[in-house]
């Protein structure tokens, strides 16, 4: 059972945060796998995108559900609720069931019958991930001092572009590897006769095998998080003055914020950098399989691993170069994100609009690693601009408002647009092609067949591209941030 431990060796002053620097790593190191996990199943669901819509013969705009409001909507509706919980409880309790929950129901949606049973586990994928990053970022804030709380969050943060690579690996090798009767070869094999009474191992296909595999290692995680991480002590390694406050209530929580102007800046620019980020990832894999004729395998190992891997390098260094240039640059919380953002528009279009995908990836390399420059500053300013009473419920508002419209509407609204624009496509050419006559495509002629694939790449490209356009626009609210930022922080780094 994981208790609060107040003896010399474990804590210590609020200059260092709590614990020792061997223990609060290994805090950091074990938040960080949780969130990884978090983003794994959360993010699967863009690699599976082609195999599950060609399953249940759906289109764009309903994979856009499926990757959006399914997710998104209970997701920000319970992220406030359960922040409040964490202001009040056990934190590192409610970490746990919730990574229990998520995982399980990641598993279960590999047995889904119909498309709506799948949505509905989805939305039970949601359940559970909105019990993590408020308490996560809670945690944080007490085991870091306010000198190094951007790096450490920063590098939570990696949580994200790391989820996205490994859940990318893993369903690309999943699928390419590891269908059904691959299974029932191996269990046979193995000897393993009770696995294969569990299922008709022959006609499973390869996203249900991705979904079942990547679910259950999370349920474990739930356990080893509940044994090994310790509850400190709340607002530890905030100044004394802040750790004797009384807890605050909602109400006050939000009057603060209402008043910190730098606060809404931030969640106006992160909601629209979410929203380009998340649509945009729902369909870049299927952009890689459909433009440039990759297999879903090597589409998803060079979306995950080499874009993936930029991502993760931009995170960690805008948490990591902002602290080092605090004290010259006090509002490099606030540019560098804005730089990095506006520099990722020119960048995305000459990647996306490239005629290969070896001349495709150097640009969008470097587009990732400036664009999730936001990340990690994001987290910063929103727990700094409070006190330790009220830090997971401003980071759960954040998220509330990121995740609604961003989350929410990023992926169904790409997909309606792809949609749209793959209609037009077909209009445009004589040959009376419709959207409904392009889904059975062994029934058309091969001049027929190529116009449809060629409209179902270009509307996809060009929405991808008209999304990538707006990071300007998250740029600059991040800019404007930074005219009030050193006014709002309640905590100044030094």
């Amino acid at each position: 059972m994981a208790t609060v431990d107040t003896t010399a060796d474990t804590v210590s002053d609020i200059n260092t945060g709590f614990g020792s620097k061997g223990y609060r790593g290994f805090v950091l190191g074990s938040l960080l796998l949780v969130y990884i996990f978090n983003f794994i199943d959360r993010s699967i669901i863009n690699i599976l995108t082609e195999p599950i819509k060609q399953s249940f013969q759906v289109e764009d705009w309903q994979m856009g559900l499926l990757g959006g409001p399914a997710f998104a909507i209970l997701y920000t509706m319970l992220g406030i609720p359960i922040a409040r919980l964490a202001e009040r409880f056990h934190r590192v309790w409610i970490i746990a069931i919730s990574v229990f929950v998520w995982s399980l129901m990641t598993a279960l949606c590999g047995v889904a019958v119909s498309f709506m049973v799948l949505f509905l586990f989805r939305v039970g994928v949601s359940v559970g991930e909105a019990g993590c990053t408020p308490p996560a970022q809670s945690l944080i804030a007490d085991y870091f001092a306010p000198s190094s709380r951007a790096t450490a969050v920063s590098i939570y943060a990696l949580g994200v572009p790391l989820g996205g690579m490994f859940a990318a690996v893993f369903a690309g090798f999943i699928v390419g590897n590891l269908d059904g009767p691959s299974l029932a070869a191996m269990f046979e094999a193995w000897g393993w006769n009770w696995a294969l009474g569990l299922a008709d191992w022959q006609n499973v296909e390869g996203w249900r095998v991705a979904f079942i595999l990547v679910g259950i290692p999370g349920i474990l995680l739930a356990f080893i998080v509940k044994m090994t991480i310790k509850e400190p002590p709340r607002g530890y390694s905030d100044p004394p003055e802040l750790q004797q406050l009384e807890r605050a209530s909602m109400g006050e929580a939000f009057k603060v914020l209402s008043k910190k102007t730098t606060f809404w800046h931030i969640v106006a620019g992160a909601t629209v950098a979410s929203f380009v980020g998340y649509g945009v990832a729902q369909f870049t894999t299927s952009f890689l399989v459909r433009t440039h004729g990759l297999d879903l395998q090597t589409a998803a190992v060079l979306f995950g691993v080499i874009i993936g891997l930029m991502a993760a390098l931009g995170v960690f260094m805008s948490g990591f170069l902002a602290d080092k240039m605090a004290k010259r640059y006090p509002t490099a919380l606030s540019w560098m994100p804005a730089l990095g953002m506006g520099l990722s528009v020119p960048l995305y279009a000459v990647g996306f609009l490239a005629p290969t995908v070896w001349l495709a990836l150097p640009p969008l390399m470097a587009a990732a690693a400036l664009h999730y420059f936001y990340l990690g500053p994001m987290y910063a300013i929103v727990g700094g601009v409070v006190d330790s009473r009220m830090r997971a419920t401003s980071v759960a508002i954040t998220l509330f408002i990121v995740n609604l419209l961003g989350y929410g509407l990023g992926p169904p609204l790409i997909g309606f647009l792809s949609t749209a624009l793959k209609g037009m496509f077909l209009a445009g050419n004589d040959l009376g092609l419709t959207l409904e006559a392009c889904k059975v495509t062994t029934e058309l002629s091969a001049e027929a067949a190529a116009a449809c694939a060629n409209a179902n790449s270009e509307g996809l490209r060009w929405s991808i591209i008209a999304f990538c356009s707006l990071y300007a626009w998250a740029a600059i609210h991040y800019l404007l941030a930074g005219k009030t930022l050193l006014r709002d922080l309640t905590i100044k780094s030094s």
